[in-house]
């Protein structure tokens, strides 16, 4: 006797199947860990442009990869990156502590091992500048505040590119007795100084690298359909070692920086998608951006005693391959961090950093292990791997928020020396860094008039 299945039954036993193979696909690629093909994790050495910055208004690009104006065809130079690394996150402790110069930097008491200069933030934007507009290359820089550009005529030390304030009908010094003068003592540092009946901005960096110019104003073009008139900013006249760019792009959380001159126009908010690797193109986007998208997930805004310039989220826990660390509450709830859009790699309080090492090297113990960098101390040799299966690793940050991190916000290196990318915090100090490597490919909005800080999956790719 031949028994036929109903209809219904066939399709439950369908279903059954189906819901048997996504389980065992949860077993070999689950939810606590991931494997992507070793290639995903290195730039290529072509620029590939993003496709999900339809609302963007400025493009971003690494400065060492072959999207930036600065590449010459060579391989990234990690050795380099790792140093300029270094100097970032000792530029941001002096300046948390309170130990920056606020003097000539030629007379300077600090002495750091890695000395910062603006060199070392890690992403260009390229705006227009002038009317009729000059396109000039800046380092966009969330710890800063003041945008300057070098500016003709130059008296010492400039580079190319320059902009030139006699070729533009909109610029205008700004005077000493303006009260917007004033201004240039929170976003440098440094009182204003008059040069005649001009104003004149000093910006320092602990390498001894500096600019110094007139306070002006300008029209700034960041779209062909969107611009800024009247943005003030610093025409450098003399500068030192400023090589390969002309100038900085600040967006602080102050009211001197592009943020807040633009606050009237964009809502004092704005978004930015670092791009998956150095060899692909992220973007800068003024005013609301994605920050009401569902896709969207937000925490609150966090002030940084002695340096309301930062931007402050507060990390409350972290998971590796789906188990939650244990790590102390005092541990978080004590530390200050700033996230940063120069800082490499993310530092951690020490002991929260040791608990993320000895759980990721657990989940790695299929993988050979290769000799430490200097700041990079789990590191792996790929040679001959094709794919990778990293355990995946979740940052919960305060109002309930959950991040999980891209495969390539979690290792860096080449497949001879690929390491987590991570690394501890100085000892003698309570402030961790959530860096820029470990920000790839969401969106990032600043949401700064609503104080919150969100996270997008997928802003970029």
């Amino acid at each position: 006797m031949t028994t036929v299945a109903s209809p219904c039954f066939s399709f439950l036993i369908k279903i059954l199947l189906y819901v048997s193979l996504l389980c065992l696909l949860c077993v070999v690629h689950g939810a606590d860990e991931i494997t992507v093909p070793v290639s995903s994790l290195f730039p290529s050495p072509n620029c590939k442009a993003s496709t999900s910055n339809v609302n963007s208004t400025v493009k971003l690009v690494h400065k060492h990869g072959p999207c930036s104006p600065l590449f010459q065809g060579e391989p990234v130079n990690h050795t380099q990156l790792l140093l300029e690394d270094i100097a970032r996150v000792e530029w941001i402790e002096s300046k948390y502590s309170g130990a920056d110069a606020t003097n000539s930097p030629k007379d300077s008491a600090v002495s750091l091992e890695a000395k910062y200069s603006p060199n070392a933030a890690g992403y260009f934007v390229t705006i227009g500048v002038g009317t009729p507009k000059q396109d000039l290359t800046l380092l966009f820089d969330t710890g800063s505040a003041l945008t300057w550009t070098q500016c003709k005529p130059c008296a010492e030390s400039c580079s190319e590119p320059i902009f030139d304030p006699s070729r533009s009908s909109s610029y205008a010094n700004i005077s000493f007795s303006d009260p917007s003068c004033l201004l240039l003592r929170s976003g440098t540092g440094h009182k204003p100084l008059p040069s005649g009946s001009t104003c004149s901005y000093r910006a320092t960096y602990l390498s001894g690298a500096y600019s110094e110019g007139f306070f002006a104003t300008e029209t700034l073009t960041l779209s062909p359909i969107d611009a800024i008139t009247r943005f003030k900013f610093g025409c450098g006249q003399k500068s030192e070692k400023i090589k390969g760019f002309a100038g900085l792009l600040g967006l602080a959380r102050d009211e001197i920086s592009l943020f807040g001159q633009s606050a009237t126009k964009y809502g004092r908010s704005f978004s930015y998608c670092l791009p998956p690797s150095l060899s692909s193109t992220g973007y800068l986007t003024l005013g609301t951006g994605s920050r009401t998208s569902a896709s969207v997930s937000f925490t609150p805004l966090i002030t940084i005693p002695r340096r309301p310039l930062f931007y402050g989220i507060k990390i409350t826990g972290i998971s590796v391959g789906g188990k939650q660390l244990d790590i102390e509450e005092t541990v978080f709830s004590t530390a200050n961090t700033v996230i940063d859009s120069g800082a490499t790699f993310t530092r951690l309080p020490t002991k929260a950093y040791d608990a993320l090492r000895s759980a990721f090297r657990q989940g790695m113990l299929k993988y050979k292990m290769s000799d430490p960098t200097p700041t990079l101390d789990t590191c792996y040799d790929l040679r001959g791997s094709t794919s990778i299966t990293i355990p995946r690793i979740r940052f919960s940050f305060s109002g309930s928020v959950e991040v999980d991190l891209d495969p390539r916000g979690v290792l860096f290196g080449t497949n001879e020396k690929m390491c987590l990318a991570f690394a501890p915090s100085h000892p003698n100090t309570d402030l961790s860094i959530y860096g820029n490597v470990q920000q790839r490919t969401f969106e990032v909005v600043y949401d700064v008039a609503g104080g919150r800080i969100g996270f997008r999956a997928k802003g970029c790719s």
